[in-house]
């Protein structure tokens, strides 16, 4: 009588095993996000908040992609206008152990120049940028309450939510440890508080009047105010 013997199986090690898939509501350590992130490349945006996975649905045309895509030109132009700043479209922010974003834009002082987040070896963002925008589809949205609550812990001193559904503009600015609603002037343009000269005219861009919309920042780029803070980057850089 022959006996077959069952064939020998050989056990995985723990590095050898496969990547679990990123999933939406998946309960993660930074260092696990990143490492399933990076092995799902067709994935184009995945965020870690208070250690939870969010996965965004599709973008919609009018909802979002084109407040987005307005809000970068203008950045765009007041970058262009204030050196020892700078900005990003959808990078990766590393913000602490819990929390890796995805902002739809932020807007940043430069290291050299005093800001207080970095590029890392990887080519990822630390740190937290000055100032975040988010597109939201509308208040009930996560930007409004998980994430505004992250970036407040974690000092992002101004916060602009636009609510796409209901065409608000929700423009926070952190005070004592709280976002505080910043109030338009009387020609309904809200000035940042931290980069000088960023005007913003919220009729014009839910109206999609996009010159009336750079015509209100090459306003604020002009003035005395705008022209301090960038002689201020200057010396910082220069020091």
């Amino acid at each position: 009588m022959v006996t077959t013997l069952p064939p020998k199986t050989t056990k995985r090690t723990k590095s050898e095993q496969p990547t679990p898939p990123l999933s939406n509501g998946d309960h993660l350590t930074r260092a696990e996000f990143e490492r399933r992130y990076l092995a799902q490349p067709h994935l184009k945006k995945a965020e870690l908040i208070e250690g939870v996975v969010y996965m965004p649905s599709a973008v919609r045309l009018e909802k979002h992609s084109k407040p987005h895509s307005r809000i970068i030109g203008w950045l765009f132009n007041y970058v262009a206008a204030t050196p020892g700043t700078d900005f990003g479209d959808n990078a990766t922010v590393r913000l602490d152990l819990e929390n890796e974003v995805q902002p739809d834009a932020f807007l940043r002082i430069l290291e050299t120049a005093g800001g207080r987040s970095r590029a890392a070896i990887d080519d990822y963002l630390e740190g937290s940028p000055e100032m975040v925008v988010e597109v939201a589809a509308s208040s009930a949205a996560y930007d409004l309450h998980e994430k505004l609550r992250v970036y407040r812990r974690n000092g992002v001193q101004e916060y602009l939510v636009l609510l796409a559904y209901e065409q608000e503009t929700r423009w926070f600015q952190l005070l004592e440890g709280e976002y505080v609603l910043m109030s338009p002037d009387e020609q309904g343009v809200i000035h940042s508080q931290v980069f000088p000269g960023l005007h913003f005219h919220a009729n014009s861009f839910w109206a999609d009047d996009l010159p009336g919309l750079l015509q209100v920042l090459q306003a604020g780029i002009a003035s005395p105010e705008h022209q301090a803070f960038v002689a201020s980057l200057l010396t910082h850089q220069q020091s």
